[in-house]
């Protein structure tokens, strides 16, 4: 009997053409997982038959100006870290199976698996490559045990030579509108330089609201966060009748991370001149940063940031962080 509750702990592998499978059960929640070697990355996160993925999550390098921004040029000398947001080329991809490094199972590889495959941890990583020159290289590595939860750590290589970020970290889209959010950290909108009259605590946000400038810029950022929970009520699939909240939670490993959860990216953000230039509030976007640039503003919006909260291209930066089921 023992021996059959372990397996029965264990993840489930699916060997796909060009994707892997990964499924197994929390509690009384079920979990599926799939990674895509097409897409490079995490295509499906289906948790109690609900999907939380409307595209594979990326690294992300950009968030939306600010007036400061604006107003110092910034974007003239760092804009082509929106084009590297927007466009990135998965190079490598690896697996580890029980901490076993695996030949890619892709076909004709995967041919040689069966549909009896178990193991009780799976690892996948995927390098990618900027398209900024000088190019550099993202490293995101997934990392999934028998209760689901899944590890994820991101690393970015400076380069001698590359401008500066707005910010880096991993954005996901989820497929509807969250009905709001709740995280531990501190009060209120803060950035690195902005951060002084935040209190520590835990916060709930209703909805996903957009702060009204006259024109639209980023906004919604929480320094120093422990966790955040998203939370929805609605779902894409039409035969899925259940009405009720339900959740995913983001929290740190180590150190806390800064975030942001929104219902527009920051391409989408950036493309309004004013708010009614938005489009309708659809998708939920929520990114996890291990780093963020100030936002400055220390004479009438024009000055650069202090030295201290510049993110510099030429050093190294990584964001930890778990999904829980």
């Amino acid at each position: 009997m023992e021996h059959a509750s372990k397996a029965q702990d264990q993840l489930k592998l699916i060997y796909g053409d060009c994707t892997l499978g990964i499924r197994g059960r929390a509690g009384e929640k079920e979990f599926h997982y799939i990674f895509s070697y097409q897409t490079g990355g995490l295509e499906s996160l289906c948790i109690d038959g609900r999907e939380w993925l409307f595209r594979t999550p990326k690294p992300v390098f950009w968030r939306a100006l600010t007036d400061n921004d604006r107003g110092s040029g910034f974007h003239l000398k760092s804009g082509g870290w929106l084009s590297a947001d927007m466009f990135i080329k998965c190079v490598q991809i690896e697996v580890l199976v029980d901490g076993k490094e695996i030949p890619l199972p892709k076909a004709t590889e995967n041919n040689r698996y069966s549909q009896d495959e178990s193991a009780e941890e799976v690892a996948v990583a995927f390098t990618y490559e900027t398209i900024i020159n000088p190019q550099t290289t993202v490293s995101v590595a997934y990392k999934i045990d028998s209760s689901g939860k899944i590890f994820v750590n991101a690393e970015y290589k400076g380069k001698k030579g590359l401008p500066e970020l707005p910010v880096f970290g991993m954005r996901f889209v989820m497929p509807t509108k969250a009905r709001g959010y709740c995280y531990e950290g501190l009060s209120g909108e803060t950035y690195p330089d902005r951060k002084a009259g935040g209190e520590k605590g835990v916060f709930h946000v209703e909805g996903l609201p957009v702060t009204p400038y006259l024109v639209p810029q980023d906004c919604g950022m929480h320094m120093d966060t422990k966790w955040v929970e998203v939370t929805r009520d609605m779902v894409l699939n039409n035969a899925d009748r259940r009405r009720e909240d339900f959740s995913l939670k983001f929290y740190a490993e180590g150190e806390g991370f800064a975030f942001s959860c929104l219902p527009y990216t920051a391409q989408e953000l950036e493309n309004a001149f004013h708010q009614e230039e938005l489009p309708p509030a659809r998708r939920t976007v929520v990114c996890i940063y291990g780093a963020v640039r100030g936002v400055g503003g220390i004479d009438s919006w024009g000055t650069d940031v202090e030295e201290e909260y510049h993110v510099y291209g030429d050093r190294d930066y990584s964001v930890s962080f778990y999904i829980g089921v």
